[in-house]
């Protein structure tokens, strides 16, 4: 990677592998979201997606993701409009909204465990979408999100 890549360069100017660079590993984008019906509001609850290792917060089978898990998102520039729905932490809507990455962030301070210590990371409170029945969902909504926003 070049240095110091997200200081210097745009998000179009990025490799893939800069790209991936931006993800600060908090497991924040894999929390299961519902969309209230009523409202359109998205909920955000605190059931991470089967593949993500609560413990480090990464995916467990990142290049087969999308065929075990079809509602996965895709992080790109032909949907960074979508980022809002990101946390207002994460790399890749910092970058995208012209705000840089947090001091925090793995890439600048040079440790990947700052964003768990700082309570960014879900590693404290998500539990697996593999240990909690669906109906029982609601009982675990942590935040939503306005449709407009």
């Amino acid at each position: 990677m070049r240095e110091r890549f997200w200081e210097r360069l745009t998000l179009e100017e990025l490799t893939d592998e800069e790209w991936e660079a931006l993800c600060d590993g908090c497991g924040r984008c894999c929390l299961v979201k519902i969309e209230e019906e009523d409202t359109g509001d998205i909920a955000t609850l605190n059931v991470a997606c089967k593949l993500l290792d609560i413990d480090s917060c990464r995916c467990s089978d990142y290049p087969s993701r999308f065929s075990q898990v079809p509602e996965c998102t895709k992080l790109s520039l032909d949907n960074v409009e979508l980022f809002r729905w990101l946390p207002e932490t994460c790399g890749y809507r910092r970058m995208a909204e012209g705000r840089g990455l947090a001091r925090w962030h793995p890439l600048r301070s040079g440790d990947p465990e700052r964003v768990h210590r700082k309570g960014i990371s879900v590693r404290s409170f998500a539990v697996s979408e593999r240990d909690v029945d669906e109906e029982d969902y609601e009982d675990h909504i942590i935040a939503v999100l306005p449709i407009e926003y």
